[in-house]
């Protein structure tokens, strides 16, 4: 049978406008999760922060309304809207509806632009119930409005301004996004960032359904950034910035080192964060290395320590940011720099910068190399560690933990992992597990605080050591997460502020450890239930207080028991409520904002004891569901 028969022209669909938004819209937007969400409205500011970067405009102001909609205004130039000589339309028409429309193609009016090149205004309006566009220009107002992508009015005249700029105010639409609702904070950060970003900028947040409102602006722009990020640690000298520009591209970078032994280097172009970091960043770590290497070499001829770039990075906080034509962003998020020429001119520009900061700052240079040198021996005494740790695990039962109860499928895949607080609650779940894909390692206690400690240091605690064999991933420079044996790691703790701080201690280590793995959405927090609820052979689980009360409405006179411990579950119990796929509830460890989530770590697990005081009080209203 020929399949060519039927075939033709008119069974090709071409999606007219915005219609191929509407029907694909994670093609566009990533999501239309909670993400794909706050997505847009990024989408929109990134359109006014561009104006600003172009010399036009020093101010954007979000306003977050009581129905969920959001304006974000701003003193730029305002979009054109005088017709368009290809389209005889008025421009701000062909902006809203039209993909790939903007002046973002000619360089004449954007040298560079951090927004998705015309894609992303028109995008908002085709996932939006409404949309309305003010744009004060030539003396004027003008006003147009727009419902899922639709014009529903003509650009109108509606008053005079002295001053020029464009508000757009869009409804998120809820037959395309599963969440309606912006969280402020989100918004926040990302705003936070952007004005880190662009110096001086002045970007305004406000939320009229509860009143809050943040005002953002920097002077020192990256080197703000860097204290921001600082701020909560010992620092070993003031920040060093360097600014350069080459080819058409602009290159600045801040960096400065504290006493912790961890790394935060965050590298952003055109303002986008590239959390895959590209060749930006790739540039940045070899003019590192180099630079300090030749310093050293030039001041102690003899001296044959080669700094390795782990050395170097220890205890650094940095951020490189570029601004360049025609970035081209590749991975799996679109969030890695891939230009070529990019390595070359950031490592040169960087060394230039180094090089000079070093030679008039000598002080500077050798607490760096000081630094770098104790990380040096620490790597060496991490490397024997490993070392002592395979031969002694090589020697156990297969080379796993003595304490593991493994599971007997061998794809990955299929398989999971709990860590599970204390023998009590481990026996338990051991026998109430299936043990075809679940396996069970038991942790006595709480686990070393790894926020303050080495790796060599954390290679000698025998909980920290059960957990990296019996993952298969291995750690440093060593871990490859294409060798681990679980495709779940599922942290379960009671529910009460023991558990709580060591599930914290879990996720201490795995962000500053084994960071692949929940950026892979390997790991995960078990939900066990806090309540039992029985009325005669009848009994029913709570997960919360707001389930506690509905069945009581539903049950009369009930008998129920406040579990404290998961050991105070038998197996059967653990297994139906918690561990059956079918029933259980499980949440996923996800890494939306590293920025915030390295600020949150350092407060809650390093040295400072105020900022964490700070930060309870701050969020103990948050708490729900905690016995203590």
């Amino acid at each position: 049978m020929n399949d060519a028969v039927g075939y033709d022209a008119s069974q090709i669909q071409v999606l007219e406008g915005l219609e191929a938004v509407r029907r694909r819209p994670s093609m566009y937007i990533g999501s239309t999760d909670i993400l794909g969400l706050h997505h847009l409205v990024y989408e929109v500011v990134d359109n006014s922060v561009d104006e600003a970067m172009a010399g036009y405009g020093n101010e954007v102001a979000v306003t977050i309304h009581e129905d969920n909609s959001v304006s974000v205004w701003d003193n730029g130039r305002g979009i054109p809207v005088d017709i368009h000589p290809q389209y005889n339309r008025p421009a701000l028409e062909i902006v809203l509806t039209v993909l790939h429309a903007g002046g973002k193609f000619d360089h004449s009016s954007y040298k560079v632009s951090g927004g998705l090149h015309g894609v992303g205004v028109s995008v908002v309006n085709a996932l939006s119930e409404w949309l309305e566009a003010e744009v004060r220009r030539n003396g004027k107002i003008y006003w147009q409005r727009y419902e899922r992508g639709n014009i529903v009015s003509d650009v109108e005249i509606r008053g005079t301004s002295t001053d020029t700029g464009t508000t757009i105010t869009f409804k998120p639409d809820p037959t395309i996004f599963e969440e309606t609702v912006y969280n402020f904070d989100t918004l926040a950060v990302r705003l936070r960032e952007l004005a880190f970003l662009n110096r001086n900028l002045k970007i305004n947040i406000k939320d009229e359904r509860s009143g809050k409102e943040n005002l953002f602006q920097y002077q020192g722009g990256v080197v703000s950034f860097v204290e921001y990020l600082n701020r909560n640690k010992e620092v070993l000298h003031p920040p060093i910035f360097s600014a350069r520009d080459r080819e058409a591209t602009h290159v600045e970078v801040a960096m400065q080192y504290n006493n912790s032994y961890n790394e935060s280097i965050f590298s952003f172009a055109n303002n986008i964060n590239t959390r895959e970091g590209g060749t930006h960043l790739a540039g940045f770590r070899a003019a590192l290395t180099k630079t300090v290497n030749e310093y050293l070499k030039g001041k102690n001829q003899k001296n044959e320590v080669k700094l390795s770039g782990d050395d170097l990075r220890e205890g650094l906080v940095a951020i490189i940011s570029v601004r360049l034509p025609d970035p081209q962003f590749e991975g799996q998020t679109k969030t890695r720099l891939g230009n070529s020429a990019i390595r070359g001119i950031v490592e040169s520009l960087v060394s230039e910068g180094l090089t000079d900061y070093f030679e008039e700052n000598p002080q500077v240079a050798m607490a760096i190399v000081e630094k770098a040198t104790e990380a040096l021996k620490a790597r060496e005494a991490a490397r024997k560690a490993k070392e002592l740790t395979r031969r002694k695990n090589a020697l156990t039962t297969g080379g796993l933990p003595g304490k593991l109860a493994d599971c007997s499928e061998t794809d990955p895949e299929k398989c999971e992992i709990y860590l599970v607080e204390g023998d009590s609650a481990g026996g338990s779940a051991k026998q109430g597990r299936n043990r075809h894909f679940q396996a069970i390692l038991p942790l006595r206690g709480k686990i070393l605080n790894t926020e303050r400690a080495r790796l060599d240091k954390i290679l000698k605690n025998e909980e920290i050591r059960n957990m990296i064999t019996a993952f298969g991933t291995g750690i440093g420079d060593d871990f490859d997460i294409k060798k681990a044996r679980y495709s779940k790691v599922v942290i379960m703790t009671d529910a009460d502020i023991d558990g709580s701080h060591i599930r914290t201690l879990l996720l201490t280590f795995f962000y500053r450890y084994m960071r692949p793995m929940i950026e892979a959405g390997h790991v995960y927090i078990a939900q066990p239930p806090l309540y039992q609820v029985r009325k005669g052979k009848q009994v029913t689980y709570a997960y919360n207080d707001a389930q506690l009360n509905k069945i009581i409405a539903n049950v009369a006179k009930p008998t129920i028991q406040r579990y404290k411990g998961l050991g105070e579950m038998n197996p059967e119990q653990l297994w139906e409520t918690t561990m059956n796929p079918e029933n259980r509830t499980m949440l996923k460890v996800n890494l939306d904002d590293a920025i915030e989530a390295d600020r949150i770590f350092t407060v809650l697990m390093g040295d400072q004891v105020e900022p964490r005081r700070e930060f309870i009080e701050a969020h103990a209203r948050d708490v729900k569901n905690l016995d203590v």
